[in-house]
Formats: C-alpha cells, structure tokens, sequence
C-alpha cells in the first residue's frame, strides 16, 4: 500500500516531467522554431490526462484521510498541506465523465489544428514606410496609433477584421461548439461559467456584480472623454483606425526618442533590481523580437516550476517569456519594456514561490488568472509613473524626459483611461454573450454582430480599435473565458499601488516592494486565494474603487500627482539596492539564436544585446 509520503513525492516528480515535456513543446511550437504540432498536442494531453486523473484524485483524498487528525511536528504539517495542494489541483482541473475527457481530447486536437493554421497565416497592411507588408498583431496596433496617414491606419485595422472572419471560418466556431459540450458535461450551462468557476473560485453572476459596478463607475467618463474627441478631432476621431492616432499618436512619436528598444533590457534589469526582485536562482529565456511564424502575443511560461523538494532541497524556476518586437517601428521601444516588465513580473512571481510542491507554482487553475496578472501588472504600472519616466526614460544623448513631455502624456492618456480599461472590460461580456448562443446561432455573421453590439455597449464605438476576434486570448482554452482577470487584476493592481504610496510614499526603485510582494503575494503561490493575498499585504478585502477613481480622476489632477511625484524623487536619498543582480541565469534569444546571456554579467549582457540591436536596427540608435 503506497503512503500518503510516497504519493505525494510521487506526484511531484511525475507532475515535474509531464509538465515540462508540455512546455517545451510549447515554447518550440510557439516560437516557430520547430513544426511538433502533433508533439505538442500528445504532450498537451498527457499534461490533461494527468491533471484531470480521478485515480490520482482519489489517492489524494484517501492519503489525507490516511493522515493523523493533528499535525505531529513540522514535517506532518508540511506532508498535509502539500497534498491539500494536489487536492485543489485535481478538483480545480477534474474531469468527471468519460464524455467529457473523449471532449477534451477532441478539443486539444481542434485547437492544435487551428493554432498551425494561424502559424501560417500572413496579415498585411501599410506601414510606416508607405508600403504594403506583412505585420503581426502588435505591429498593426502599433501603426493604427503612430502612422500619420489615415488609409495606412485604416488597412491595419482591415488586416484584424480580415482575422475575425479568418478565425470564424477556420475552425473557432466548432471550437466554441466543442467548448460548451465539454462544459455541459461536466454540469456547467456552458464554457464561460465552467472557466470563471475553475479560475476564479466565483459563479459569473458574482463576477459580473463586479464587472457590472466598475462599468457603471466608469460609463460617464469614457462617453465625456469620446464627445471631446470629437468635438477637437471632428466626427472621424472615434472611428476605429482613428481612435488609438488622435489619443495618443502624436505622444507615443514624441516619447520614442527616450523609450529606445536597445535600451529595454538595461532599464528592466536595473528598475527590477533597484525594487529588490530576485529570482531566486532561476533560468530565464526571453524571445523578444517579431518573427514570422512566431505566436503574436506575450506570454510567460515555466517549464520548471520552483519547490522544495522532500529533502528541503530549493528547485529553482526554468522560465520563457516574449514579446513582438519590431525595434525600427515608432513606439516598438515603449511595447517592448511594458512586455519585458509585465512578463518579467510573471517570471518573479513564478521564481519566488516557496512551497513544498510543483502544484503551487504553476500559472494554470487552481491558480487564478486575477492573482497571476496582479503580479505583471503591478511591475507594468511603473512606467507610467513620471518618477519612473524621470529616473530611465532617456533620449541617445543621455538626456531625461521633459517635465513638459510627461504632462502631453498624462493629457493624452488621462482622459481614455476609463477607455482603456473598458477596452478589458467588453471582452467578458462578449465571451459570456458567445457562449451563451445556442449552437445553430454560432455562425459569421451573428458572431461578428454580437462582436460589434458588445463594443457599441462597452466601449461607446461602432468597432474597437482592436476587433474582439482579433484577440490571440480567444482561441487558446487556457485563455478563453479568462479575460477578465486583467481588469480584476488591475483593481488589485491600484489596491497595492495606493498601500505602498501610503507606507511609503514612492513606488520607482524602493527596494522595500520586492521582498514585501515576494512575501505576502509570491511566496505562498495558489496555496492562498487572490483576496487573502491582498489582506496580507494592505488589510483590506479586494476593492475595485482605486482603479475606478484613478479612471476618473482629471488631468489636472494627475499632471499635479506626477508633478508631486518629480519632486520627491529629486530631492530623494534612495536605498541602496538589495542586490548587485536579479540572481538569474538570463539568455535572450531570436528563435534558436542567442542574442546575449548574462554569463559575464547581467551588465556585460545587456551591453551585448543593445550592441546586437544597433548591428540589426542601426535606425534605432540614432
């Protein structure tokens, strides 16, 4: 008869090779660096299959029973919780009926098919050179909000919508379909409520009661900042191609002299540093360059997840992320440091996890999406802090932003913040809205008209700047239905923010907010829920009204925030550093190319990969 000790090592070493065998093919699929499309998918079943084991599942429960009522010393408590972790893994992922896991199956091949279609497929516009190209995902956004010429925003646009119809026609309704018979087998009305049930622990009654509030909160404010859009602009200004241009085209062009490309990966590694982030030992691959082929969103992954094995020995993380840069596009530099710090806090909170176990530290359910993203999020709102902008936004002359630059911001963004996060916030009510239709109403036409009357409610427009079907998030099962757990995210996000500027007063380089996230946010991974985190840190329950009212608030009031902000930070004897590095093995990677890697230093790699840039983009550094 196995013990509950044997079972549970057991369950970490198995757990470890399934899942990095999964990610691996994940990585090298994604990154188009090899065709595994069929590895992928056995991997990517196996990965199911054991997560979604009954047998397993009932070992669990039957080794907790086996346990003594009370806890005999430390290494009984920690055998307990550690299979009260395996426990909430199996319940979160279990799939109860042979039906439903025959769906599953069915599911992983449908969207292996439709991802190697995607792969292959070449959207065009007109970039910044006036001529046709082929461009990814970001970098049409990128041309809808700098290019001056009206028809070549226009044809970035066109190239998503040709998406949306691509996607509907080459698989997704089917998925969707496939989605919601796995769902209902299970005992849910559909994918959506199955998904916000096993991400976020809630019925979608109770997230919309959420989602419901902030949209009231913030509905005046985005219809008052589209009605002065048009009366500066004229009745053009909030037509989809238009719209990411008149808000803020002419200040990303200003602000992309001092937001280098180059320069990224220097500004990640010193800000993270400064903030006292150590990764703990982990080894950290980014692939941060658009390559056709390559999967055309950000993400971060870990291959290894961190614990400490039964001999209290640590694991440290194995971890990839990317971006999609395309270095001589205006604003690429800006996109390229908001994925380096957004999935760069990913890969922190990953690293830092403590636990005895693999199943703490993974991004997957029981882990929720809300909890995972507060944590990129959080290390991506810097940025946008004129401190921060003071301190690292330099131009090639070693020249700091004008004070007068960052008000052109802060006038330009201000006012569509609300736009903005309501930009997150229409995605759930279209999924709960798509999964909702009955199979015989899932068809083109009606899908793209449920698309466009959920931007119309949301987002005050006749389209989105960003098609809804344009959004990679859509097609993948992992992602589907999880999209509102950015803008949950973001209300935790301004809930920490306004903990540490009352503790503190500042947020840029406090070394102080790395060691306090790693121990009350990162360190206990799943095994704690997205609102006891929160408790831990600010002693306050989840709250939405600090994002809500930073949304609402003024550009005077914000231009008189960050000019208080300027102030401290000149007259402010910073903390000497936690650490001379972030205690990484770091490899930056084009493809199966490494670019520059940290075995000198973390300087000397930096230096290499701004050296690389200028070789490949010489435009760059001018």
């Amino acid at each position: 008869m196995t013990s509950p000790r044997e079972l549970f090592d057991r369950l970490n070493t198995e757990y470890a090779a399934v899942h990095k065998t999964k990610e691996d093919l994940f990585w090298s699929t994604y990154m188009a660096t090899s065709n595994d499309d069929a590895d992928f998918a056995r991997a990517e079943n196996a990965y199911k299959i054991f997560i979604s084991d009954p047998v397993r599942l009932a070992g669990v429960r039957q080794a907790l029973a086996d346990l003594p009522a009370s806890d005999s010393d430390d290494t009984a408590g920690s055998l307990k919780h550690g299979l009260q972790g395996w426990l909430a893994l199996f319940e979160s992922n279990i799939i109860d009926s042979d039906e439903a896991r025959s769906l599953m199956a069915e599911l992983i091949q449908l969207e292996s098919e439709l991802f190697a279609k995607r792969r292959d497929l070449v959207l065009e516009h007109v970039g910044e050179s006036g001529k046709t190209e082929a461009a990814a995902l970001n970098t049409l956004a990128t041309n809808m909000a700098t290019n001056a010429h009206e028809s070549a925003r226009k044809s970035s646009h066109d190239a998503m919508l040709s998406l949306e119809r691509w996607v509907l026609t080459n698989g997704l309704l089917d998925i969707v379909k496939k989605r919601n018979a796995f769902a209902r087998a299970q005992g849910f009305a559909n994918y959506f409520d199955f998904k916000v049930n096993k991400n976020e622990g809630m019925s979608s009654a109770q997230l919309f009661e959420i989602l419901d509030d902030f949209e009231v909160r913030t509905r005046a404010t985005n219809m008052k900042s589209l009605t002065e859009l048009t009366q500066t602009h004229g009745t053009d200004a909030t037509k989809a191609w238009n719209l990411r241009f008149n808000i803020s085209g002419d200040i990303t062009r200003q602000l992309d002299p001092y937001m280098s490309f180059a320069k990224g990966l220097d500004r990640w590694v010193q800000s993270f540093r400064r903030l006292g982030i150590s990764y703990r030992g982990a080894t950290l691959q980014l692939d941060l360059l658009e390559r056709k082929g390559k999967f055309q969103n950000g993400f971060c992954h870990g291959p290894i997840p961190t614990y400490f094995d039964a001999r209290g020995k640590w694991g440290a993380g194995q971890i990839n992320f990317t971006a999609n840069a395309t270095p001589d596009q205006v604003g690429s530099g800006a996109r390229a440091i908001n994925t380096l710090f957004h999935e760069g806090g990913h890969a922190a909170h990953f690293a830092n996890v403590t636990q005895n176990s693999p199943c703490f530290s993974q991004e997957f359910a029981p882990t929720s999406m809300a909890y995972a993203e507060t944590q990129s999020m959080f290390c991506d709102s810097l940025l946008n802090d004129a401190d921060w902008l003071k301190r690292y936004a330099r131009n090639a002359a070693g020249e700091p932003i004008p004070d007068a630059l960052i008000h052109t911001q802060i006038e330009a963004t201000q006012a569509f913040s609300a736009f903005a996060e309501r930009g997150s916030l229409v995605v759930p009510y279209f999924e709960r809205a798509l999964y909702a239709l009955p199979d015989d109403a899932l068809a083109v036409e009606q899908v793209l008209k449920l698309a466009r009357s959920c931007e119309q409610r949301i987002l005050g427009v006749d389209i989105g700047p960003r098609p809804l079907l344009s959004i990679p998030h859509l097609l993948n099962q992992e992602s589907a239905a999880a999209y509102h757990g950015y803008l949950l995210a973001n209300m935790a996000v301004y809930q920490t923010r306004a903990y540490f500027e009352r503790r503190f007063g500042y947020l840029t380089d406090n070394p102080a907010i790395g060691p306090l996230l790693a121990e009350h946010y990162w360190s206990r991974g799943n095994g704690i829920s997205h609102n006891d985190t929160l408790v831990r840190l600010t002693s306050e329950p989840f709250n939405a009204k600090y994002l809500a009212d930073d949304c609402n608030k003024s550009v005077e009031q914000a231009w008189a925030d960050a000019q208080k902000l300027i102030t401290n930070a000149a007259s402010r004897v910073y903390p000497p550093a936690t650490s001379d590095g972030l205690d990484a093995t770091i490899r930056i990677v084009h493809g199966a190319v490494v670019i520059a890697d940290n075995t000198g230093s973390d300087s000397a790699m930096c230096v290499q990969f701004e050296n690389w840039v200028g070789q490949h983009y010489p435009a760059t550094l001018q």
